[in-house]
């Protein structure tokens, strides 16, 4: 076939299904496909463009049953015209996009994105399976995917998931034990998630973990679960009246006595009403929004507060260290919260903890 040939080839075909009755459609479909299946390693690029112009065309006037095999057919092939695959990739009915969705190297990122962003769970469960997803596709799939599709996410290890697609998973979990188990057996979970995931997983799956985890972590994920066990059964806690606090940081300010020596003092004390109030008056924050960043597990909320504070590295981790009830921290998890710590402009950290809610979301949680 030569590409000067394509116009004439389709006014021809149109002129031969034109007023055909559905068989004789479905016949010319399968004449065009087996000849094309017959030579695809061979086509050149230019006759590749002829069989998609004659596929799409088809396409448009043939019944799901048939489209699916060609659906099929086509899944596998590198070669496969790639509009006529595309076509198929967005058809509505689910047999017909899936033998693609699930293994076609035809479709782009961008149209695996607009299909798992429009189209039903059959088509999103498809792609979640995958050989390699990206981290925005799997982003989709997290926010618009239901459990089936969030477990098949989970064991794809070709899956890149961002840390809110991880949270968003984690967060699922509480209520799923198959996707906790899941997730808590793939190698790229970030470590703090993992502690949070079996800490608050059930026995059963929470036993399987430990049990999985390297044998440097178990030490640290037990008092996780002691944590969070403790805080599940524990009364709320008494609101705490920061005014004198408050006050006290304003005359140690005004005699430059509230430095870094006297934050660290006040963490290694474990008088944390204290640590505190002195964050919110050194980075002009409201004492609602400081307060919970202390015992979330997460650190990267309090990591901001104290850059915004100009407090040094060495404060900040005397008051990560010892902060009550809180699990240990372990040595990668301190070498990623300087890591974060250190790029941090004191701007930039200003401007964040000014402008968060006092629900706080610096954290990323």
């Amino acid at each position: 076939m030569a590409v000067a040939a394509s116009s004439a080839l389709i006014e021809e075909l149109d002129h031969a299904v034109s007023g055909r009755p559905p068989q004789r459609r479905t016949e010319i479909l399968r004449q065009v496909m087996n000849l094309f299946l017959s030579g695809a390693d061979r086509f050149n690029e230019a006759q590749v463009g002829v069989f998609d112009d004659v596929l799409v065309r088809l396409i448009d006037r043939v019944e799901a049953g048939s489209l699916a095999q060609l659906s099929r057919n086509l899944s596998g092939v590198g070669s496969a015209p790639k509009e006529a695959v595309r076509q198929l990739a967005f058809h509505e009915d689910a047999s017909v996009a899936i033998p693609v969705l699930s293994r076609s190297r035809q479709l782009s990122d961008q149209d695996l994105v607009e299909i798992a962003s429009t189209r039903g769970q059959r088509h999103l469960l498809a792609i979640s399976g995958r050989a390699t997803l990206g981290a925005s596709l799997s982003d989709v799939l997290v926010e618009r995917g239901d459990s089936t599709v969030h477990n098949t996410l989970a064991q794809n290890s070709g899956a890149l998931l961002s840390e809110a697609g991880y949270t968003a998973l984690v967060k699922d979990a509480e209520r799923d034990d198959s996707l906790a188990e899941t997730l808590g057996l793939r190698q790229d979970i970030p470590p703090d998630l993992f502690r949070e995931l079996v800490a608050k997983a059930a026995v059963r799956v929470r036993t399987r973990l430990l049990e999985a985890a390297p044998p440097e972590w178990r030490e640290e994920l037990q008092a996780a679960v002691v944590n969070t066990a403790r805080q599940v059964h524990a009364p709320p806690p008494k609101p705490v009246d920061y005014t004198g606090p408050r006050s006290g940081m304003v005359e140690l300010n005004r005699t430059g006595k509230l430095n870094d020596s006297t934050v660290n003092r006040f963490a290694v004390q474990r008088d944390y009403t204290s640590v505190v109030a002195a964050l919110s008056f050194l980075s002009s924050a409201p004492v609602e929004s400081i307060e919970p960043l202390i015992g979330n597990d997460r650190l990267n909320g309090l990591i901001v507060a104290c850059k915004a504070a100009r407090l040094n590295w060495a404060t900040t981790t005397m008051i990560i260290r010892n902060r009550p009830d809180c699990a240990p921290v372990s040595t990668q998890q301190f070498e990623q919260a300087q890591t974060v710590f250190d790029a941090l402009t004191l701007s930039g950290a200003q401007r964040t903890i000014r402008t968060q809610n006092p629900d706080n979301k610096t954290d990323g949680s």
